[in-house]
């Protein structure tokens, strides 16, 4: 018999994957049988793209329509020989993947800025002079909070 609980793979959920827990406000009728629910953030995020992908992104259509009037373009069938009808077809699908590329770059992925991008900004923007200012503050700094810490 072989023992199959050693050597699975463990990790943590991200923060996406972890559950948040709500409670219901006090004007929830009292026959409602949940008081308290958990949703994880990802649901929260699903939500808002299906309700932008079915509300805002078959306006897609009106948005290329009035693209196509302005430079006097029949169908894009001009533009990309050969595929007019299809992409034609596609204008919701343009609004939603550049509303999601943003949504999920503003919202979703978690910014975090590390000393090594701070050192690269400094060597990238600062001239040498302003480097060397830098360096004299943060010297005072460290040296003015070692004096108060002892």
């Amino acid at each position: 018999m072989q023992d199959l609980s050693a050597g699975w793979l463990h990790c943590d959920p991200g923060p996406l994957f972890k559950p948040e827990h709500f409670t219901l406000p006090g004007w929830v009728p009292q026959w409602f049988p949940w008081r308290e629910f958990a949703v994880l953030p990802v649901q929260w995020h699903a939500l808002l793209l299906g309700l932008f992908a079915s509300i805002i992104a078959p306006f897609g259509g009106f948005f290329a329509s009035g693209f196509k009037r302005a430079f006097k373009i029949k169908d894009f069938g001009d533009s990309i020989p050969g595929h007019g009808g299809i992409t034609d077809r596609m204008d919701c699908q343009m609004v939603i993947g550049v509303f999601a590329y943003i949504y999920h770059q503003s919202f979703v992925v978690p910014h975090s800025i590390s000393v090594e991008m701070i050192f690269d900004l400094i060597l990238m923007n600062l001239t040498f002079e302003e480097q060397r200012a830098l360096y004299m503050q943060l010297g005072q700094i460290i040296q003015e909070r070692l004096y108060v810490d002892s």
